[in-house]
């Protein structure tokens, strides 16, 4: 069976804007010539498209706006206890060397007469880890954003993640994790609050 009957099978529902999947599968295919290979082989036919189309997902946070998304579901509610969402899978790209960093965000609040759906807090994460990052940064930006929208009593933010520009290349630390943490409010006044948060996720910052 040929390639061209081969793609005929299955169509994946994939919504990129043509144009820039092209300009971008134009440079990705430069890419590989000087790296030495031959675009012509069959292996990489369709390799400058597919990595093209894979860097817009990869970065589709650049087109996601996270306090509109937070703010979509916020409800009126009297709870003042601790809400945490944690162990929120994090697959985001070094801004140094454009290579994986993964990993999980936990995330908790203390709502000041405000509520969010559940499944907004994961979205923000995503809408800040799909972008070039650093770890430090995207830590505060998912901080400020859900402070800003819900004005809580508190927020508190720990992401863990393994990045490969440090195990792939590098010092090639296959086994290092890098911790970072973000603290508002009660979360920052209070050592207690702050271990009760910290016990919960299961993470120690010693």
């Amino acid at each position: 069976m040929k390639l061209s009957e081969q793609s005929t099978l299955y169509c994946k529902d994939e919504r990129f804007d043509e144009q820039t999947v092209k300009k971008l599968a134009e440079h990705y295919s430069a890419v590989l010539s000087l790296l030495g290979e031959d675009v012509n082989r069959e292996g990489l036919l369709l390799t400058p498209e597919r990595v093209a189309k894979a860097m817009l997902f990869f970065t589709q946070g650049y087109g996601q706006n996270p306090e509109t998304i937070l703010s979509s579901a916020v409800f009126n509610e009297d709870y003042k206890q601790m809400v945490v969402v944690k162990d929120i899978e994090i697959y985001s790209l070094c801004e140094h060397h454009m290579v994986p960093f993964i990993g999980k965000a936990h995330v908790a609040y203390i709502p000041n007469g405000k509520i969010v759906g559940l499944s907004k807090i994961p979205r923000v994460v995503d809408a800040y880890a799909r972008r070039l990052q650093v770890q430090e940064r995207m830590t505060k930006q998912i901080k400020d954003c859900i402070e800003k929208t819900l004005q809580p009593l508190g927020v508190a933010v720990v992401i863990e993640a393994q990045h490969l520009c440090m195990s792939m290349r590098g010092v090639q630390k296959q086994n290092s994790v890098t911790t970072t943490s973000d603290f508002t409010g009660a979360f920052l006044r209070s050592p207690k609050t702050r271990e009760e948060f910290m016990h919960i996720i299961g993470v120690d910052l010693h």
